[in-house]
């Protein structure tokens, strides 16, 4: 090789690095600047004190629309995502990947690592929303711990029953919430699937959970973290499974929550869900005690939602709930069922059970002719 061919190879090299060095300064001013232009209280300052860093804010430029684009546009449903005591930014952000919450763990581990805060995630309860940007959701957890509240919602609540164990923990006015429950209209798939003409309630959808609800949330966040949480636990597949058969997540819901008011063993879910499909098949009543009770409401006498039914309100609660007046579904679910009653009803047993009656122990005797069941009642009433 000649002393020209040397020179000019060297010479290419030189320019080649002089552009790689500058483009890695110009890269990381860029995002600097970026960054300095958002607006004060969303700006996270950074300090620029190694060449790692450079490259780094180098390959975030190259990534920005990544980083600005949310996971889907258009969805602002908040989203419980817990961080546990220990965890990393590393695990922090593979999390945040598998719930749908950023679109690659990898860059957003990256970028909280560029901007100083990877050690500053703190553990907690956040409620964040797929419409984020990563920049939006690393200033979240910034943040540290909100103050919060332990709040319990039993499966087979109803409403009112929600509201008020909001109340006792200081959190929300009662009426304010169930004006927001009745009224509904929340932006969920899910809830387009109520047949036309059928309440707007979200009675059924306020997912049964253990929840830490921020102390400064107000009603309509609070049912927006419940509602998000149905979305995310009544999983797709289920949902898919409900439609190969026929049905509607809302008439599987309604029939749910049924099921969640009659089964005290978790085993028997299945059964009297079975006992129940089986006479809708038949065209028989349900005859579903919960219902009546449903439509009685409170009972002042006992001071309690779900009074016992006594034998001749079958006849006499007169309303479009009692399953003992009128065929079929209930107009809509009559309390808010757990998964586990969600799923009975899409995987019921397979049985010819058309009746069941309580052994007084939370069991039930199964029949499939009325003469069993007759039999079953005289046995067990004693």
């Amino acid at each position: 090789m000649s002393g020209v061919a040397r020179r000019l190879i060297w010479a290419l090299l030189f320019v080649v690095t002089f552009v790689a060095i500058g483009a890695v300064l110009g890269g990381g001013a860029w995002y600097l600047w970026t960054s300095s232009t958002r607006p004060a209280e969303q700006r996270i300052e950074v300090s620029i004190g190694s060449i790692e860093r450079i490259v780094l804010g180098m390959y975030l430029q190259m990534r920005q629309e990544a980083i600005d684009t949310p996971v889907r546009t258009d969805d602002d449903n908040l989203r419980a995502f817990s961080i546990e005591m220990g965890e990393t930014a590393t695990s922090v952000a593979a999390s945040l990947e598998r719930e749908g919450l950023v679109s690659d763990g990898d860059l957003f581990r990256l970028l909280v690592r560029y901007l100083g805060i990877d050690q500053e995630i703190e553990a907690g309860e956040y409620y964040l929303r797929p419409n984020m940007t990563m920049e939006e959701i690393a200033f979240e957890l910034r943040r540290g711990r909100l103050r919060s509240v332990t709040v319990t919602i039993p499966e087979g609540w109803r409403a009112e029953q929600i509201a008020q164990a909001l109340v006792d923990k200081g959190l929300v006015d009662a009426q304010e919430f169930m004006d927001i429950v009745q009224r509904g209209g929340q932006n969920y798939g899910f809830l387009r699937d109520r047949a036309p003409g059928a309440s707007a309630s979200l009675e059924g959808f306020l997912f049964p959970d253990t929840y830490q609800i921020p102390t400064h949330a107000d009603a309509a966040t609070i049912i927006d973290i419940t509602l998000g949480n149905f979305d995310h636990r009544v999983a797709p597949e289920l949902r898919t499974a409900v439609a190969s058969q026929g049905k509607t997540l809302y008439e599987v819901l309604t029939l749910a929550s049924i099921v969640e008011r009659e089964a005290v063993l978790a085993e028997e879910r299945p059964m009297i869900a079975s006992v129940y499909l089986n006479r809708l098949r038949k065209g028989m009543y349900l005859q579903a005690d919960p219902t009546v009770q449903y439509a009685k409401g409170y009972d002042e006498a006992s001071s309690r939602w779900w009074a016992h039914m006594l034998q001749e309100e079958a006849v006499t609660v007169k309303s479009p709930y009692n399953t003992f007046l009128n065929p079929g579904l209930p107009p809509g679910p009559i309390c808010n069922p757990g998964l586990a009653a969600i799923e009975a009803v899409v995987y019921p047993a397979e049985t010819e059970y058309l009746f069941f009656y309580s052994k007084g122990d939370g069991s039930h005797a199964f029949a499939v002719t009325y003469e069993e069941h007759l039999r079953n009642q005289a046995e067990y009433q004693r």
